[in-house]
């Protein structure tokens, strides 16, 4: 089968083109631009285009799909080549739909922890060498794509994101996959540039409920009021199982959860994480693997990549990089690493990244959330906000918005850097949460300063 890709580099779209590679399909593709490590990897495996841009000539009638990206636009000149020959078009979920129509399709959605729990089922599949194919959204360790397809596998387990297919089917990914089985992890407001309220927003999760196979089965965490109300109020023909965060304890910085054999150490911590691992135990459950099998397998589970993932630690410090940006997951994060290690000093840095978190209209839904950190430090970039086309931020609304006076605030990455590195870390945890750098921020040189 011939592929072609519009829009090859990104994330998730270059993922798909190795998987499709790996499983024998001829593909090609084009894009504008391409960065590492996207651009290595397609080089690679010969995936890579040999020059920047869109050239329409290399559409022709002999490819089988075009898989469109998000990152085209809606007059690219090799989609309106397809368009003219008659070519069939998929977007990524659409594509991938096509590859498991015939498989059980597990879904796992949430406005949080989508990642995480994928990530946990995927984890135990591979520790007890249960074969599946699979979509999350994160490398994962042992793992050589995000993307895995296959003939012979029964399952095909789908990370649900709920932002919208590609630049000409706006529906959100999530109502595409049309699940046997499907999680349902949290509702906080979120991708404000696409739902522009919070009623339209939910209304999402309401539709990814209809579009559950008849008989099929939501797992849901009834903690999550509006996830438990969405939920109890679908009259979809549809199994309805709740769960909520499991038995545990802290000691010594060890979260131990507590299992009928007693209490066994984990590797992840933090409530939310803990909800997020019980969520996954029901869909495993579901897909054959008995309780104590999935105990065994998450003992050794340390996390998605970015997902308070550990970059440096010392006798006395602790450091941890978190993608969390949305106020519920800034919120749920900071919590996390105070509850682990109570006695020590939690410095929590937030970067203001995503259109969401840069949009004055939106900064009120951050109030409280860093509330659990001794030191509190926003960093946002000026340029970000204009490139983004919003309006102007004054420091004054953020600290107004997290309603917290001793918040430091930095709009210049140089002073950033020279305050972070400035601070002594005797005793401390550093929270370093965003979906960007900083402006440049190295972590690896973390390590240096955890000492």
């Amino acid at each position: 089968m011939r592929v072609h890709f519009i829009a090859i580099g990104g994330s998730a779209m270059h993922n798909l083109a190795l998987a499709l590679h790996n499983k024998g399909y001829h593909v090609t593709g084009s894009d504008d631009e391409i960065f590492n490590p996207s651009k290595a990897r397609l080089e690679t495996k010969g995936l890579l285009p040999e020059e920047f841009g869109w050239f329409p000539e290399k559409i022709s009638e002999d490819i089988d799909a075009i898989i469109l990206g998000m990152h085209a636009k809606e007059d690219n000149p090799e989609l309106a080549k397809a368009k003219a020959l008659g070519l069939t078009i998929y977007s990524y979920p659409e594509f991938l739909y096509e590859q498991s129509k015939n498989k059980t399709r597990v879904v796992i959605g949430g406005s949080h922890g989508k990642t995480t729990i994928t990530s946990m089922i995927l984890h135990v599949m591979h520790y007890h060498e249960k074969e599946v194919d699979y979509m999350v959204g994160a490398q994962l360790e042992g793992f050589e794509t995000m993307v895995h397809l296959t003939e012979e596998n029964d399952f095909m387990i789908l990370e649900g994101d709920e932002y919208l297919s590609s630049p000409i089917d706006r529906r959100p990914k999530f109502h595409l996959y049309k699940p046997n089985i499907a999680l349902l992890s949290g509702i906080a407001w979120d991708h404000i540039n696409v739902f522009p309220n919070y009623e339209n927003y939910v209304e999402q999760f309401e539709i990814f409920l209809t579009e559950i196979t008849n008989g099929g089965a939501i797992i849901y965490n009834e903690e999550d009021a509006e996830v438990k109300r969405v939920v109890e109020e679908s009259e979809s023909q549809i199994k309805k199982y709740p769960y909520k965060t499991p038995e545990y304890t802290v000691e010594d910085g060890e979260t131990l959860l507590m299992t009928e054999d007693g209490p066994m150490p984990i590797e992840v911590f933090g409530k939310h994480n803990l909800n997020n691992l019980e969520g996954a135990r029901w869909i495993c459950q579901l897909m054959g693997v008995q309780q104590e099998d999935f105990y065994e397998a998450i003992a050794t589970f340390k996390g998605a990549s970015k997902r308070l993932e550990k970059i440096a630690e010392s006798k006395s410090a602790i450091a941890f990089k978190d993608f969390a940006h949305s106020p519920s997951k800034v919120r749920a994060t900071t919590q996390a690493v105070k509850n682990q290690y109570p006695e020590r000093k939690l410095l929590a840095c937030l970067e203001l990244h995503t259109y969401s978190s840069l949009n004055p209209e939106f900064l009120k839904e951050y109030k409280g959330a860093l509330d659990a950190a001794d030191k509190a430090v926003v960093f946002y970039s000026p340029h970000a906000v204009l490139i983004k086309q919003l309006a102007e931020i004054k420091e004054s609304q953020i600290t107004q918005a997290f309603e917290r006076d001793d918040l430091v605030v930095f709009t210049n990455p140089a002073d950033f850097k020279t305050y972070l590195y400035s601070q002594n870390f005797d005793n401390t945890s550093l929270l370093l949460m965003s979906s960007g750098n900083y402006g440049g921020l190295d972590f690896d040189e973390v390590q240096d300063y955890i000492k």
